[in-house]
């Protein structure tokens, strides 16, 4: 029994040192090599595997940057144009610096702007809703607020405010990474590049209706109108399906379509406050109510007789009275007449 045993485990011992050696040279006959720079890229990353660079991970997107020839379609927004500096290093190439970007909610049909005719009782998640029925207000396209979009953000750059019942996005902490944009089944949330000191402006609606039933429902939405297309000077302002659409790549943010816009459905944000423009017909109003007030003021004063500025009488001027012809002619041939009787007398 014993012998049998040994046997046995000397046999399947021979056979796993064969196999080990077998697979030994079959790995090293068909190893792959991969590039030793992909584990410093990784390490270099934030490691968030969110998928905002659009590769399933930052393994993935290491990869990618070590066989690319360039990084210009390469960009982690989580760890921005410093994380970028870093893999360049790697690398040994050079990258251009890329604005940042933050999600924007482009809704702001609040409690307020919107009359809700029911009351949804159900799965508290939008793309429930959205598959079911048009929500809770006449508006197909806003925001259902039932917060897919905060769930879905692992930064915790995302809340809702009750008062509104809408997202409120934390510039501070978003880090474009896009999860709340796939998250969002109306597709009311977008990411756009910051301006300068982090201003921006944008149709803060995606209502695609006409301009009656739009504002029917809610009060700022977007009516298009074109006003703001008539205003914009750098072709930054297009419009389809009765929606103005601001281009964040050629806003100069002159706000001039925000003063133009009728309903208030184009946003401002981090903008100083506007100075208040005089009104024309009201200082018109001042200038006139001040010269009266000026008038009563110099009429009620004492007038003194020789305070008054004397008249200087003008010269009279001496004016020949001129004879008509005829009566110059007739004196003539009477004076050469009482010459001729002297003569003869």
């Amino acid at each position: 029994m014993s012998e049998v045993l040994l046997n046995s485990i000397l046999t399947l011992g021979a056979v796993a040192v064969v196999s080990a050696i077998i697979l030994y040279f079959v790995a090293q006959k068909f190893k792959v090599e991969e590039d030793p720079r992909i584990d410093d890229i990784e390490e270099a990353l934030p490691n968030a595997n969110c998928g905002g660079c659009g590769y399933p991970g930052c393994r993935a997107f290491a990869e990618a940057c070590a066989k690319a020839d360039n990084l210009d379609n390469l960009y982690c927004p989580v760890g921005g144009n410093d994380v970028m500096k870093k893999v360049a290093e790697i690398l040994g190439i050079e990258v251009k610096e890329q604005r940042r970007q933050v999600a924007v909610v482009r809704c702001a049909g609040s409690y307020d702007h919107r009359e809700h005719h029911n009351t949804y009782e159900g799965p508290e998640n939008c793309a429930v809703v959205h598959q079911l029925y048009g929500g809770e207000t006449d508006c197909h396209y806003g925001c259902l607020g039932l917060a897919d979009c905060v769930r879905a953000c692992n930064f915790d750059a995302l809340h809702m405010d009750e008062k509104t019942g809408l997202p409120v996005v934390d510039e501070d902490k978003c880090t474009a990474c896009g999860a709340c944009v796939e998250a969002c089944p109306r597709d009311i949330i977008e990411l756009r590049v910051l301006g300068k000191k982090d201003r921006k402006i944008f149709v803060s609606c995606v209502n695609e209706d006409p301009a009656g039933p739009a504002k029917k429902a809610c009060s700022v939405a977007c009516i298009g109108c074109g006003l703001c297309y008539d205003a914009c000077k750098f072709d930054a302002i297009t419009m389809y399906d009765n929606l103005a659409y601001i281009d964040d790549k050629k806003c100069v943010l002159c706000r001039a379509c925000v003063e133009v816009c009728p309903t208030g459905a184009i946003w401002e944000v981090n903008f100083p406050p506007r100075k208040p423009k005089p009104d024309k017909k009201k200082s018109a109003a001042t200038a006139k109510k001040a010269e009266e007030s000026k008038q009563q003021q110099i009429s009620s004063q004492p007038i003194n007789i020789s305070d008054l500025p004397k008249e200087e009488k003008p010269a009279e001027e001496k004016t020949e009275t001129k004879q008509p012809e005829s009566n110059r002619v007739e004196n003539k041939s009477e004076e050469n007449k009482n010459e001729n009787n002297e003569n003869n007398n």
